[in-house]
């Protein structure tokens, strides 16, 4: 497997295992700070719709630019600045901001990073890069969900949030990594 495109999956692992230390821990929380059941369907929503409507615009926006591979950069940085933000989070109002600006920050890096990854694969075992691709980030997640699920229940959601945001940075720096040496090539 190419150098490229073991720092793409590191780096996206790590993004995976941040995201996924909140997993269904997001449910608790908003109701933490108030919400009800509404307010987390209704966060939950607004990420997926705004990530859904920037996904094919960001795709559009930087394709066949010079920006097309660093912009997945700006998605991951994007991403560890809202994740480290959830430490302001007091209210629903906060949270669904917070929840949106997830959502851009996926849909700057996410259509970017498969376009690389797609140049970084052998054809002859593109179907198993795929699979690898794919494979990881639920197996990530599923590992993070219970590690997530400690951290609440015997620290803080802060203590979590501190070490979502730490692991978010990690995969911005590996990416950043990633992009620079390409860059230089």
């Amino acid at each position: 497997m190419p150098k490229a495109t073991r720092l793409l999956l590191l780096a996206s692992s790590l993004w995976y295992f941040s995201e996924g230390l909140l997993g269904p821990l997001f449910a608790v929380f908003t109701e933490r700070i108030g919400g009800d059941l509404l307010d987390i369907t209704g966060a939950w929503a607004a990420y997926l719709i705004a990530s859904g409507i920037a996904y094919p615009l960001f795709g559009r926006l930087v394709d066949n630019t010079r920006w097309k591979f660093r912009v997945i950069v700006i998605g991951y940085a994007l991403n560890t600045i809202f994740t480290f933000s959830y430490l302001l989070v007091s209210n629903t109002t906060q949270l669904l901001l917070v929840q949106i600006g997830l959502g851009i920050a996926e849909a700057i890096s996410t259509p970017s990073w498969d376009a690389y990854y797609a140049t970084h694969i052998e054809r002859t075992d593109d179907t198993f890069a795929w699979g690898i691709a794919s494979g990881h980030t639920q197996f990530i997640s599923g590992i993070a969900i219970g590690i997530g699920g400690l951290i609440a229940q015997y620290v803080s959601f802060d203590a979590l949030f501190i070490l979502m945001g730490v692991i978010s940075l990690l995969a911005t720096l590996v990416q950043a990594r990633l992009s620079w040496t390409e860059s230089a090539a």
